[in-house]
């Protein structure tokens, strides 16, 4: 009994040992990305501040597949249309002459509402490779709609000429920049709280198994479909930040490899955790950067290094940190 009572004790210890790390880690991670337009206004490197934007853009898309992948089980191939439709929406209106960054951000969340609902209605009726096909389907058709779009540049893209307005801060990176880690620290927020609630003790006991989910009384799709559109939302605002990021919007940005790219940056960071996927996306893009720089058979080492680390590291990188027990509201 009393070797039962020194273990349970060791265990206690050692995750209250793991969840500080976790938490250490979280600091450490948010200072350095405080510090890079620190560094950028003293070393006046404008690059430094647009790559680690791109990896505050893709960690916010990549948290909100997460949301869907990692806690509901819905392994979506084409969460990159959201990503799409957010930077279109801001690129059209200011084609227009919309400019208000708030009306743009307002139009986002409205637009990304219509088409997440009905695909996600008409997806979730289905499960496996069947879901996986339907979302994969559905992005595809938006980006040969885009594609065709010749009065908003087609396959080209298009340059968004004025930004989205917020006074003295528009077109400001430094702003933007900060903006989008505000955004990334709301949604890790948000969703902690989600997940911790009724709502998502339930969307997850869908993904362990939706039949039991039935027998209890309560109708899983719901919930699945309510879990799909809040991820999609998160996809859709990343978009937003992508096209004031780059002042440009492209069909590029739906490609099925863009939402091949995001599941690979769950899986790096740990699916079923809220943090990971942060550190899945910015492992990935800065990994590639790097490798870009020394080779141009780049992709011959980064492929299985990630390959690697996906069959080895079966909770991620982030599982290293804690107990790796995906889905079940792991920091």
């Amino acid at each position: 009994m009393n070797s039962m009572t020194h273990t349970h004790g060791g265990q206690t210890l050692l995750g209250m040992g793991k969840g500080r790390l976790r938490v250490a880690v979280t600091v450490v991670l948010t200072g350095l990305f405080l510090l890079v337009p620190v560094y950028a206004g003293v070393a006046g490197d404008s690059y430094s501040l647009i790559l680690f934007g791109r990896v505050l853009v893709f960690a916010l898309a990549a948290v909100g597949l997460n949301f869907a992948l990692g806690y509901g089980g819905m392994v979506s191939l084409g969460h990159a249309m959201y990503l799409g439709l957010g930077a279109y929406t801001v690129a059209i209106l200011s084609h227009h002459g919309v400019n208000s960054g708030v009306v743009h951000l307002l139009a986002v969340g409205a637009v990304t509402a219509v088409l997440a609902v009905p695909v996600g209605f008409i997806a979730l009726r289905t499960q496996g490779i069947a879901f996986i096909m339907i979302t994969l389907a559905f992005a595809q058709m938006l980006f040969f709609v885009f594609v065709g779009l010749k009065q908003y540049g087609g396959d080209e893209g298009l340059t968004i000429a004025e930004l989205s307005g917020f006074g003295a801060l528009t077109a400001n990176k430094t702003a933007l920049y900060l903006s989008m880690m505000v955004a990334l620290g709301l949604a890790l927020a948000l969703l902690r709280r989600v997940v911790a609630s009724r709502f998502g003790l339930v969307l997850r006991a869908t993904r362990i198994n939706e039949r039991r989910v039935r027998a209890v009384g309560t109708s899983p799709l719901g919930y699945r479909l309510v879990g799909y559109v809040m991820s999609a939302e998160l996809c859709a605002v990343a978009g937003y930040f992508l096209a004031n990021l780059t002042a440009f919007a492209s069909p590029a940005y739906m490609a099925w490899t863009v939402s091949g790219e995001l599941i690979v940056m769950v899986l790096l960071g740990g699916t079923g955790t809220l943090v990971g996927p942060v550190v899945g996306a910015a492992v990935f893009l800065l990994l590639e950067e790097g490798l870009k720089a020394l080779t141009d058979h780049w992709m011959a080492i980064m492929g299985p290094v990630i390959v690697l680390i996906v069959l080895f590291l079966k909770d991620g990188l982030w599982g290293l940190l804690g107990d790796g027990e995906s889905g079940k509201g792991g920091h």
